[in-house]
């Protein structure tokens, strides 16, 4: 088992790891954000991949992020489950900055992104009820929770285009469908994970109120300043959720592919069919 680990805003180095590599990847869809750093993670001798998915100075935004080349690295160096945090916004009153939550819905309000590493003569139609692997939604909640980390498991987080912050109509609005948390980068990662047959999940560090709040405006002040206030926690909760996973683990995220390519392998182009090989290989074959 390989374990990605994926840096959101705040969090731009890896954990404490040991025999620390750096793996330089190029991806049929480029270059990822930064060199993904691997070693082994204390005692458990566990092997991690950090990527932050930002950059190691922020330099991506989240329109033009480079997920695929990221959830593809990641697929190259072998990793088979991805732990993510996200800085996000909230949309209640029980979700105050500076708490963790763990969502288990995505609701996506994007309109510039590429969602899928599929096309250009290969359809794939994928089951994604379940955004997030609910086995590791429970695990990563129970690893905050075992390090004394206010955490919050369960909730929708709505994913916006950006990188503005929302409009004040807009935060009502979402306030109105019940959804939990706003942030830009929930999209089309966890997609792109799921076509890559990944476990994935999120713990997202709650930065600010959105705009929702009466005499409340989202600055980037004070979403940094929240950020890195969360950075302990979310690297706590993280290591743990490293050091207690079952060795064993294994879900249906890992044969996700199956019975969804809706093209003919004979049909596929030749370039494409190089390009997916890493992703549906098996399959096709």
């Amino acid at each position: 088992m390989t374990i990605g680990f994926i840096g959101g805003s705040g969090i731009y180095e890896s954990l404490p790891l040991e025999n620390i590599r750096d793996v330089e990847t190029t991806t049929p869809y480029g270059d990822p954000s930064a060199a993904v750093t691997i070693g082994e993670f204390g005692d458990t001798g566990r092997e991690v991949a950090f990527l932050p998915r930002h950059g190691p100075d922020h330099q991506h935004s989240p329109t033009n992020l480079p997920y695929h080349a990221n959830i593809y690295a990641l697929k190259q160096v072998g990793v088979t489950h991805v732990l993510a945090t996200n800085a996000v916004g909230s949309l209640t009153e029980a979700l105050s900055p500076r708490t963790l939550v763990v969502p288990d819905q995505i609701y996506d309000r994007t309109k510039n992104r590429d969602l899928s590493f599929f096309g250009d003569g290969i359809v794939v139609h994928q089951p994604f009820a379940e955004p997030y692997c609910p086995e590791m939604v429970e695990h990563l909640a129970d690893s905050a929770e075992a390090v004394d980390a206010a955490v919050s498991q369960g909730g929708t987080y709505v994913c916006i285009e950006g990188p503005q912050y929302s409009t004040r109509a807009e935060s009502e609005f979402y306030r109105a469908q019940g959804w939990d948390v706003v942030g830009m980068t929930a999209i089309p990662e966890a997609k792109l994970a799921r076509e890559a047959e990944m476990c994935y999940a999120t713990l997202a560090g709650v930065t600010d109120y959105d705009v929702w709040k009466e005499d409340h405006e989202v600055t980037l002040e004070e979403v940094l300043e929240n950020a890195a206030a969360n950075e302990d926690a979310i690297k706590a909760a993280i290591e743990e959720a490293i050091r207690a996973f079952p060795e064993d683990h294994d879900c249906s995220c890992h044969s996700s592919l199956e019975g969804t390519i809706n093209t003919s392998s004979e049909a596929i182009p030749e370039e494409t069919r190089k390009r997916v090989e890493l992703l549906v290989g098996e399959y096709l074959d």
